[in-house]
């Protein structure tokens, strides 16, 4: 029987720890949202180029990053999770 109580909250520990990088993720930044300067850190750290201009939406920032090769590209960054999303080519053919 104690053998079965340690096996037991060795698995409940172990879940508990599986779960809380994913939960750390979410909850990045203690609940508050993401400031301009953080935004465009981490488009900076995605696009590794140069910040030309942050807009400011309702749920994220769009982030234009000057990248190396000469190309514009624009990032969304959400305000509460930091996610930055892929870029998108500002460069286009007309």
């Amino acid at each position: 029987m104690k053998t079965f109580i340690q096996h037991t909250m060795i698995l409940i520990v172990m879940t508990c720890l599986s779960i809380m990088p994913g939960y750390a993720h979410q909850q990045d930044n203690n609940g508050r949202q993401l400031d301009k300067a953080q935004a465009a850190e981490r488009a900076k750290q995605q696009v590794n180029g140069r910040i030309l201009r942050i807009d400011k939406n309702k749920d994220n920032y769009r982030v234009k990053v000057l990248k190396k090769s000469g190309r514009v590209v624009s990032v969304d960054v959400d305000k509460r999770s930091g996610e930055v999303s892929p870029p998108k080519d500002k460069d286009r053919k007309r």
